[in-house]
């Protein structure tokens, strides 16, 4: 217990040091000198706690506790949902899959819509100017923004978060920002199952931004239903600018930047991509992907937009292009879940994790053929 200091009565009050005790990491024998002091009655927390001190650890939640939080739209608990499902855990993975059984009938009422682009081509700030538009017009947006990792610890950058301040601002809004994990398009391992617990929390439209790397896309394509690509004027040649693979994959094309002097020229290259796409198969049957501009800084154009998405989803809905979409979705992830889970246990097989490294130095060294490498490794885990 530390000793109260004396208070001298010729001394001004102001002057005067507290009767509560000094924190214990004021140095012994410290004189008047030094001027911190607590005052007398103030419980000791935080940078004043003893050592002894240990804050108080978050509830743990149970997976009726989720369930009930998502379903009053508790986004602090989907949060918490979103990371249970995101960790690598066995425990939690285990507990995700309860909790994602337990949702199911509430989702899939969303329009989900993923947005790709070259770099540069503004995409965080179109998907907060379209997000701020749905917002105002009383819809509920989660954007699920995909950002690069780290190379240094692995854990997201959390750019999108910061970019897109006045989109987080609103009231409908949630914005999650998740580590790319490095995997192939930049889309999350998790981001499935992360669509399925914004559903469950009421959220109208999803919206899923890809880092736009230019490699892969196909992966943004089997999680949404509809796929838009952002592009600029003044990129180059345009089809060499967006490539015709990813092109290929797009059922709506938006020219972003028309504003000030740059707008002819996005009209411009707003033609060039309608002649292009003339000859490219549409990405959905039924459907002619059309070529738009667009001002995210301004707005102008992003209603437009938003009227082309609502007609896509009406075509897709009286075609039943739509439900044949999702249902083939269910199905591809289910494969790529068997597949995720066979590469896991193939690699953590003890005697694949003895003999590995010893292997990699034969194929490294041309000792060995990466096949008879290969074949000998899977034979090894088959036993």
């Amino acid at each position: 217990m530390s000793e109260k200091p004396e208070k001298n009565p010729h001394t001004p009050a102001h002057e005067q040091p507290a009767t509560g005790g000094r924190p214990d990491w004021v140095p012994e024998n410290a004189g008047s000198a030094f001027a911190t002091w607590v005052i007398e009655g103030v419980k000791q927390t935080g940078d004043f706690a003893p050592p002894s001190a240990t804050p108080p650890r978050r509830r743990k939640l149970s997976i009726d506790d989720y369930v009930e939080g998502i379903q009053k739209q508790d986004t602090t608990i989907l949060a918490r949902a979103i990371t249970l499902v995101e960790s690598s855990v066995a425990a939690h993975q285990e507990q995700a899959q309860q909790l994602l059984a337990r949702i199911l009938p509430d989702t899939g009422k969303s329009m989900r819509v993923g947005i790709t682009g070259i770099p540069g081509a503004g995409k965080s700030t179109t998907i907060e100017s379209l997000g701020t538009h749905l917002c105002e017009k009383g819809h509920r947006v989660a954007v699920l923004a995909v950002d690069p990792s780290s190379s240094v610890h692995g854990g997201s950058i959390l750019g999108d978060k910061v970019r897109m301040e006045k989109l987080g601002r609103q009231p409908g809004a949630f914005i999650r920002p998740s580590p790319s994990g490095g995997s192939l398009g930049g889309v999350a391992r998790k981001s499935r199952e992360t669509i399925l617990l914004c559903e469950a929390a009421g959220y109208d439209v999803i919206i899923v931004e890809t880092v736009g790397v230019g490699q892969s896309e196909v992966t943004v394509r089997s999680m949404v239903d509809c796929f838009l690509l952002l592009s600029i004027a003044g990129a180059g040649d345009e089809v060499q600018g967006i490539k015709k693979g990813i092109m290929e994959l797009a059922d709506i094309m938006v020219v972003n930047k028309a504003d000030g002097d740059n707008k002819i020229r996005a009209m411009a290259a707003r033609a060039e991509l309608e002649r292009v796409l003339h000859y490219l198969r549409p990405a959905t049957e039924g459907w002619t992907t059309p070529a738009l501009t667009a001002s995210a800084i301004t707005g102008e154009g992003i209603d437009r937009v938003w009227e082309t998405v609502l007609n896509f989803f009406k075509t897709c809905r009286e075609s039943g292009i739509l439900d044949e979409r999702r249902r083939d979705q269910s199905i591809a992830w289910m494969h790529s879940l068997i597949r995720e889970a066979l590469l896991s246990e193939f690699y953590q097989a003890p005697g694949v994790k003895a003999l590995l490294p010893q292997i990699e130095h034969a194929v490294a060294n041309d000792q060995k053929p990466s096949l008879a490498a290969a074949k000998e490794l899977l034979a090894l885990w088959k036993r």
